[in-house]
């Protein structure tokens, strides 16, 4: 009996120990969760923060030591100016059944251009006044390479004995010639300096204002049977204006075999922004309301000559270009 009752005691004792060991796993496994909850709520508010005040770009922040890359531009210049005010009526929410379909427009010319996007095209434009929209249909591209391989392919005519010759007054833009040549289509060549260009059949690219110089240009080739493309990037990157139907047809089929259209998101993004820079002259010229923190065309103007001004003032420093 006793050695019953001692056996007893130590399976009792057995158990109560196993069901303490299990107690403190548990009790050491909440409070490991618990730490690594909070110290993952810490880090997300870190990165919120972070986000809220760094730059999209994800370039770490400009020291007096920093390595400034002329290569290419790059419009994070304009995030201050979208976290203002404005910005709220830029925000976008997109619910997750909307533009599943391959298709925007079936009775447009552009299947794949979305309504919403065309109608602030032309609303900007109308309100600008830098380009007639009237009569003209509007191409949407994947930026403004695209739209310019698709004005090459649309008005080289596919059954010439040899490439169509593309120049473009010097200087001129650097992507030019790889961009003709980059398909090594048997459509159309690159062929140089505009100036020096001897032939009656030609694609003459204008780009106005010019990349590298800034200059406004004009078409220096007068032949009847030469093209001109006039590349308007710089008013405009996303979209083309072009007012022959079969020239516009030929550059949708090309965007469509490339690409098979152009991302629906980005257009539905692009119109909410472009809806949101025409809202704010439309809202001030309506209540006569002075300043101008939401006039984006007012904050690059003074941004632009802000940085000039630097630029001009650090070369004269230097020892450079004298002050302007």
């Amino acid at each position: 009996m006793a050695r019953d009752n001692g056996d007893g005691l130590a399976a009792i004792a057995g158990r109560i120990g196993v069901l303490g060991s299990v107690a403190l796993n548990i009790v050491a496994l909440a409070i490991y969760l618990r730490g690594r909850a909070a110290a993952e709520k810490q880090a997300s508010k870190k990165v919120k923060k972070a986000a809220a005040v760094a730059p999209s770009s994800g370039k770490p922040p400009v020291a007096c030591d920093s390595v400034i890359n002329l290569d290419h531009g790059d419009p994070t210049m304009f995030e201050p100016f979208w976290r203002g005010p404005i910005g709220e009526s830029a925000t976008l929410v997109i619910p997750g059944w909307q533009t599943m379909s391959y298709f925007s427009d079936v009775g447009n010319l552009c299947w794949f251009l979305e309504p919403s996007f065309e109608r602030e095209v032309r609303r900007l434009h109308r309100l600008v006044g830098n380009a007639a929209v009237e009569g003209y249909h509007v191409l949407v591209g994947t930026g403004s390479s695209q739209l310019f391989q698709a004005a090459l392919y649309a008005l080289a005519p596919p059954t010439a004995d040899t490439p169509l010759s593309v120049v473009s007054t010097t200087p001129f833009y650097s992507m030019y010639p790889p961009l003709t040549d980059f398909l090594s289509s048997g459509l159309y060549r690159w062929a140089g300096d505009a100036n020096t260009f001897d032939g009656d059949d030609y694609i003459e690219v204008v780009c106005s204002p010019s990349n590298p110089d800034g200059s406004i240009r004009e078409a220096v080739l007068k032949s009847k049977s030469g093209k001109d493309i006039h590349d308007l990037a710089y008013y405009w990157p996303q979209w083309a204006l072009v007012k022959d139907k079969e020239v516009a047809q030929k550059m949708s089929k090309f965007m469509e075999q490339s690409t098979i259209g152009v991302c629906k998101d980005a257009q539905l993004r692009a119109a909410k922004v472009l809806g949101a820079v025409t809202d704010g002259y439309e809202h001030q010229l309506a209540t006569a309301a002075g300043g101008d923190a939401n006039l984006l065309f007012h904050y690059a103007r003074r941004k632009m000559a802000h940085r000039w001004s630097v630029e001009v003032q650090g070369a004269h420093e230097a020892g450079g270009a004298p002050r302007e």
